[in-house]
């Protein structure tokens, strides 16, 4: 803001500095306005060339107050722009310095690859629940957005090993995958897999024959957004009070529920017991959906007589308080 006022303060004092010596040859030595224009225009800018008129003493002695004036008015202009060009410099150094620290001290955190509309989205929805995201986004205009905002980023090309280490794809929970084209978006999720191969990676496909690839190449999951928002259009023609409800426990942040899963430690309470002596329900007041096997097998509506075990993920429907409640039980004692 203060860089702002000063160069309007200097355009300002460069058009009174003209509009002053233009009144000034046409009041004291009696010219036109298109030969005081003139001579103004020589003399602050020092081409050297003759005058229009012969000037009277009073008339060289404006001249030479004009001309100084005028020099010490550019003197100051270029001194500030000099500094703001190397104020801004150094805080871009030093900004993205300091950017890359952060992001060294991240682990289990996210790494969105692209910040168009989806990336912006999955950005923000992840980064609301308090959880660290870094950006990797290779557009400078974006990039240029992105560093007047809150939100760690990279800037560089995401199909590169460099990028990706830098964005600590080895201290990493997961990674998204949404480039502009799905060849982009093949070669990131291989690259990944290949830094860490314990890392959860989604990637976008928009033909349907890249879904095979994405996966032979190391993806987890694979979501089509056309297919995905064809599908919910078609649920919430359907059965909208169901779309509704989903809405607001997924995405929903002032509402008091959530769908959330909650994976099951070794040496956890929950360990060993079934449903029913869990009392999940009782406990947390939380409702168990669905319980998904270390296998990948998803139970639907478990019974209570089922057994959890290490490394089952329990999809539950409660509030944010029993959730982390129920958090806490799946840890070790």
């Amino acid at each position: 803001m203060y860089g702002n006022r000063r160069f309007i303060s200097i355009i300002l004092l460069l058009i009174g500095l003209w509009a002053v010596g233009v009144t000034g040859y046409m009041i004291i030595e009696g010219w036109n306005f298109l030969d005081a224009i003139y001579m103004t225009v020589i003399t602050l800018t020092t081409v050297g060339f003759g005058e229009v008129h012969t000037l009277s003493p009073h008339g060289r002695i404006f001249t030479i107050l004009l001309l100084v004036t005028g020099l010490g008015i550019f003197s100051y202009s270029i001194r500030v722009l000099a500094e703001a060009t190397i104020e801004g410099h150094f805080k871009g150094i030093l900004g993205r310095r300091r950017m890359q620290k952060t992001i060294e001290k991240f682990n289990s955190h996210f790494i969105i690859c692209g910040y168009g509309r989806i990336g912006r989205t999955i950005a923000t929805s992840i980064a609301n629940r308090d959880i660290p995201v870094v950006v990797v986004e290779n557009d400078p205009e974006i990039a240029s957005e992105l560093d007047g905002g809150n939100m760690p980023f990279i800037q560089g090309d995401a199909t590169h090993d460099d990028t990706l280490l830098k964005a600590g794809v080895k201290r990493a929970r997961g990674i998204v995958c949404v480039l502009h084209t799905d060849a982009a978006n093949v070669y990131v999720t291989l690259t990944a897999r290949t830094l860490n191969p314990a890392l959860l990676i989604v990637a976008r496909a928009d033909d349907a024959n890249a879904e095979t690839k994405m996966i032979q190449a190391g993806a987890d999951r694979v979501i089509s957004p056309y297919d995905i928002g064809a599908k919910r259009m078609a649920l919430a023609v359907l059965q909208p009070t169901v779309t509704e409800f989903l809405d607001l426990a997924i995405h929903s942040t002032s509402f008091n529920l959530c769908i959330e899963q909650v994976g099951i430690e070794r040496g956890s309470p929950l360990d060993g017991v079934n449903l029913q002596k869990a009392a999940v329900r009782q406990q947390t007041g939380c409702t168990v959906l669905a319980v998904q096997r270390s296998d990948g097998n998803m139970i639907v509506s478990p019974d209570s007589h089922l057994v959890l075990a290490e490394g089952d993920i329990l999809v539950t429907l409660g509030t944010a308080e029993g959730i982390k409640i129920l958090k806490g039980l799946a840890m070790p004692s």
